[in-house]
């Protein structure tokens, strides 16, 4: 499941094999919505992008938005050794601070969002699984079933 050079880089093998085995299980969920959050930072940049311009950071999302994220990085940055997250603001966004921005902006989701709302259900329900899964929490059957279908949902609504 891992690629061997990187199970050998972080010591996979001199950990206990039943938390290496909960933690394996949980890793293709861990795929599943890093993917999918890092696909709607995505969509929100090109949609404000192409609506509002290229400084729609500055102009479309609220001051304690770009506060919230700015205060992220400033915190990374002090630790120039390790990798940043990324170079944009939006890389340090939360789904909460995404659905607010989409929300912000309406009139540009609203031609393939159905409502804003069930954009926020969508990223509730990953976000609660994700919160555990980060902190090192395994999931029940019946929520890794949920986000598979809050993703299909998501897809075949807006696309990849």
């Amino acid at each position: 499941m891992f690629e061997a050079d990187v199970a050998a880089q972080v010591s996979l093998d001199v950990l206990d094999e039943v938390h290496v085995a909960a933690a394996t299980t949980m890793a293709a969920v861990y795929v599943a919505v890093a993917a999918f959050e890092n696909s709607v930072r995505q969509l929100v940049t090109s949609v404000l992008r192409e609506a509002v311009g290229d400084d729609w950071w500055e102009s479309a999302v609220s001051a304690p938005i770009q506060k919230s994220c700015r205060g992220r990085q400033d915190e990374e940055e002090k630790h120039r050794f390790h990798t940043q997250r990324g170079d944009s603001p939006i890389t340090y966004t939360d789904f909460k601070n995404l659905s607010n921005i989409i929300r912000a902006n309406w009139e540009h989701f609203a031609d393939f969002l159905p409502s804003a709302e069930w954009a926020t259900a969508i990223f509730d329900g990953i976000e609660r699984s994700r919160n555990v899964i980060m902190h090192s929490g395994r999931l029940d059957p019946e929520d890794i079933a949920r986000i598979g279908t809050n993703l299909r949902d998501w897809v075949k609504q807006v696309g990849a």
